[in-house]
Formats: C-alpha cells, sequence, structure tokens
C-alpha cells in the first residue's frame, strides 16, 4: 500500500488572469490553477522558494502530493505542468490535476533490496550493483506501493535481477515494455584486477615469440 504522501502547501489566490499572477509573482509566490475530479478549478499561490526546493529535489513531476489549502479538504494531486521564465528558468506557473482513487498515473517507486546475508555471490566477494534504483510504474491513486522489493538471495557472481523477478502491486505494471535489469551481482575489483593480470601474463610469451622471430629474420 501507499506509504506517506508528501504535503504541498498553498493559498487560495484571490483574483484570477495576468494581473493577479503577476501580483503573485511579486508578493513571492508561484500562480497556479488546480483542476479535474468533477470539482470546479481553485487558483493557488504556493511559495516560491518552496516550490523551487520540489523542483530541484527531482521527480516533480512524477510525485503524487497531499495539497493542503486553508478552507478547502486534502486533496491528492500530480503536477502536470510547470511553466518556466524563458530565461531564467524559473517556475511562474504551475497546473495540479485532483486525482480519484481508480486514476492511472505514473510515478516513479523505489526498489529496497534483501536477502543479501543468503546471496553466495556477495558472501564470495561480489558486489551489488543497482542499475534502478527506482522504477516507473503505472499505478492506481489509491492503490501507490510504498516501495518495490528486490529478492537477491541466491544469487551468484554475475547474475542479474530484472523487472520479471519483482512481485508488483496489483493492478501496478512497469512503463517499459520488456524485462529491464534491476541490478546484478558483479565481480570484486580484485577479482577483476587478477583477470586482467592474467592476460597480461598471456600475451607476453606472444610478445617475446614475435621479437625472436625478428631476430631469426
Amino acid at each position: 500500500m501507499a506509504g506517506q504522501i508528501p504535503d504541498l502547501h498553498a493559498t487560495v489566490r484571490t483574483g484570477t488572469g495576468k494581473g493577479a499572477a503577476r501580483q503573485s509573482r511579486r508578493d513571492g509566490n508561484v500562480p497556479g490553477i488546480v483542476y479535474g475530479g468533477g470539482v470546479d478549478p481553485v487558483a493557488i499561490d504556493i511559495p516560491f522558494n518552496v516550490l523551487l526546493k520540489k523542483l530541484r529535489a527531482g521527480r516533480f513531476l512524477s510525485t503524487l502530493f497531499n495539497l493542503k489549502v486553508d478552507g478547502h479538504d486534502d486533496v491528492r494531486v500530480i503536477c502536470r505542468n510547470v511553466q518556466r521564465d524563458v530565461v531564467k528558468d524559473l517556475p511562474t506557473h504551475l497546473d495540479l490535476m485532483r486525482l480519484k482513487r481508480t486514476t492511472k498515473i505514473n510515478l516513479f517507486i523505489h526498489v529496497n533490496f534483501e536477502g543479501e546475508d543468503e546471496c553466495p555471490g556477495i558472501r564470495k566477494g561480489g558486489l551489488l550493483s543497482v542499475v534502478r534504483p527506482e522504477v516507473e510504474l503505472v499505478v492506481t491513486a489509491g492503490d501507490i506501493p510504498d516501495h518495490l522489493t528486490a529478492n537477491i538471495a541466491g544469487l551468484e557472481i554475475g547474475d542479474t535481477i530484472t523487472i520479471s523477478d519483482i512481485t508488483l502491486p496489483a493492478g501496478a505494471k512497469p512503463t517499459i515494455d520488456r524485462d529491464f535489469v534491476i541490478a546484478n551481482i558483479s565481480a570484486p575489483a580484485a577479482l577483476l584486477s587478477d583477470g586482467e593480470d592474467e592476460d597480461g601474463a598471456e600475451e607476453a610469451p606472444a610478445e617475446e615469440t614475435a621479437a625472436e622471430d625478428e631476430e631469426e629474420a
């Protein structure tokens, strides 16, 4: 089931149109609109610094938020668009869409790994190399998983774990339509170095033989 959904605080913007939006920006806010869900749109303001911090944290357009506006019930929203200044690349407006519990959305879900104590590859010195710490899934808004679990017990050095090895929540599916790699058990650096030394040792006799042939010629 879903983990804790981050809050996004906003205030109702008085007035609409370009004039009200410009005043909102002068007051240190970013104007926005909340729409959808069978309810009338609501004009809002979000503090500029708060929004900029969330944008810089990444995944803003694929994160589900619990929108909190004074005088209104909390509602789950997802951002559908952030308009930016063409010169400064700073946010100037955003569109938030209300979600019903049955709404399908794309979200990045974190992957947790378990079974390291029972992984022969790691016991032999191998390393867990994570290719995708997050996986983008199509999920329903009312049944968002907190994380996915990848079990690496039994994996040897060189083995991989793919998305087909992970049990997904009911109704969820990856956005990528192929069996992609999530992580692998890679050989330890010392073992790779030994392999390179051995390769070099094998090449030496060939070089010496070539030199001897030239001398004989």
